[in-house]
């Protein structure tokens, strides 16, 4: 009786919360359920207006705009003042655009609550908390905070602003019921997904003029294609490099309107390929794994931050990349290297390979999807702080440096009120063939926790007998705030009996599994099916 009564009371508490969000609250109970209630009163307190716990949530929201106004034009004065450490302030210039951006759009979004679309928003104030992380980091590793004029400027504005958005996040949260519980899901979805090669279909009536060949047989699957443009090194298409097609695309297509289409060669192209915000909707499209290769070498060692040595960046709304290679070169000697990084909300990547060592994807923020992809690296080779599924995809640990370890996710969500985390769904963990045959001693991990919130699950996959019985590696973190969870994998590396006991780690059953699955943890019913490509919603029946 005393257990039922238990359930009641928590049944009760959020019967009343939930009435409670149309009507008044004192500022100490609000501030309570964010993570800084010391400043989210004072921030508050000289607010006299509110009646609900949505006006406060708009208010906040309304704040942090201002203050990441205010912040881009500090970026801005010390990049004319041709500080030396540009590359770091110019990550900085770059996010906290991207900041100005989001919250304008969350601003006129929470004017109605009838259209509000929450997940979305939920996304944005999630996003704009790794932004401004990000920037922190990587004025940090560009020179100490501690001798330098330009980091002890902006470090204040850093963490006051972090502090607004992480309250304007809770707020939002709590304020509009934003998916907090996801309900399970189940069942296949979009079994056709893309022709299984398009290469020959674009080649077989003349590269450009066949591109309305290519809309019908695209338009079979779902995907709706405008205009398709060709690549080629050699001057046969319509570019010779990818940059240029990019750069050809419209500006800020309307999600229904349609792709632009970039069919890329086969070829090696050795290119920095940066894809921003306003090139909406592009499909791009190559050879295959290895056939259409984008290629570079920037990295940590030779003097670019790791946002900025990214082979390949993409950070506009719904990209879409088939049968591409990215490739960093730099090598394990020198750090941290990233093929891609992507920060592009509502983005998939089909039949790709990601080659590097350290840091080789950066999944830094929003809603990604990745299925039937190979992944190679060692170090944290897949990290960041998107909401992302990998399915279907071969994850491949490489031999790293001497004395290294190889811990395959580094996640980093730092609040606990972001949508983030890092979802690996019947993928396959095997070693490359330099790591097996290696003639030292190399352990290799399921990741570690690179923010006090790291959240990462390994579901339904295959995991070789090089994965250390531990499973996972701590780091300088809390551990019982991170959450890492394991789901009937199989292989001779997925026993859980010596994993580790750490209070944040869980082997998980089908209905916490449900919430970290396509159809829950990115709302992937909701746009995968304009892609045209293949996922499965659910759990597979097993």
């Amino acid at each position: 009786m005393e257990f039922k009564l238990s359930q009641l009371s928590l049944i009760l508490f959020h019967i009343s919360l939930l009435f409670s969000l149309s009507t008044s609250f004192d500022i100490e109970t609000i501030c309570n359920i964010t993570p800084y209630p010391s400043f989210c009163k004072l921030l508050l307190v000289n607010y006299p207006y509110s009646k609900t716990i949505q006006d406060y949530s708009r208010y906040c929201i309304s704040e942090s705009l201002s203050k990441a106004n205010d912040f881009h034009s500090l970026v801005n004065k010390h990049l004319q003042a041709s500080q030396p450490n540009s590359y770091a302030l110019k990550d900085c210039q770059f996010l906290a655009n991207l900041n100005v951006d989001f919250l304008s759009t969350t601003s006129q979004a929470i004017k109605s609550t009838k259209t509000l679309d929450k997940d979305q928003v939920h996304t944005l104030l999630s996003a704009i908390m790794t932004n401004l992380d990000t920037c922190f980091e990587g004025l940090q590793m560009s020179e100490p905070m501690s001798s330098s004029s330009v980091a002890q400027d902006l470090s204040p504005h850093l963490i006051n602003d972090t502090m607004l958005y992480s309250v304007s996040l809770a707020l939002f949260t709590h304020g509009w019921d934003s998916k907090n519980n996801l309900l399970p899901y189940n069942g296949l979805s979009n079994p056709n997904g893309l022709p299984l090669n398009l290469g020959p279909l674009l080649r077989g009536g003349g590269y450009s003029k066949n591109w309305k060949r290519v809309f019908y047989e695209l338009g079979l699957c779902g995907v709706k294609v405008n205009e398709m443009v060709i690549v080629n090194s050699d001057g046969s298409g319509d570019f010779t490099t990818i940059t240029e097609a990019v750069n050809s695309a419209p500006s800020n297509t309307e999600a229904n309107s349609g792709y632009f289409g970039i069919y890329v060669v086969g070829g090696t192209y050795k290119e920095y390929v940066d894809i921003p915000s306003s090139k909406k909707y592009l499909l791009m499209v190559g050879d295959g794994i290895n056939q259409t290769v984008i290629t570079g070498d920037r990295s940590v060692g030779s003097n670019w931050t790791t946002f900025n040595s990214a082979t390949f960046a993409v950070s506009a709304t719904g990209f879409v990349g088939v049968d591409l290679t990215f490739r960093n070169t730099a090598g394990a000697i020198m750090g941290q290297a990233v093929a891609v990084r992507n920060g592009a909300d509502l983005s998939a990547f089909y039949r790709c390979s990601f080659e590097g060592y350290q840091d080789t994807l950066l999944t830094h923020s929003m809603r990604q999807f990745y299925r039937e992809c190979d992944i190679y690296g060692t170090v944290d080779f897949i990290f960041g702080n998107a909401a992302v599924v990998f399915q279907n995809c071969n994850i491949l640990p490489r031999q790293p440096l001497k004395g290294q370890f190889n811990p395959i996710t580094a996640q980093g969500r730092e609040d606990p009120n972001q949508n983030t985390g890092t979802s690996i769904h019947h993928c396959n963990i095997r070693p490359t063939s330099d790591l097996a045959s290696s003639n030292f001693t190399v352990k290799t991990y399921l990741g570690r926790p690179w923010k006090k919130y790291s959240r990462t699950v390994y579901m339904q996959s295959f995991m070789d007998s090089f994965i250390d019985p531990a499973g996972w590696h701590e780091w300088n973190v809390t551990l019982d705030t991170l959450y890492y969870a394991e789901f009937q994998n199989n292989g001779p590396g997925s026993d859980t009996s010596n994993r580790v006991t750490w209070p944040g780690y869980h082997v998980i059953g089908v209905a916490e599994a449900s919430n970290f699955t396509v159809s829950n943890f990115i709302m992937g019913e909701s746009w995968l099916p304009s892609t045209g490509v293949r996922y499965n919603g659910g759990l597979y029946y097993i």
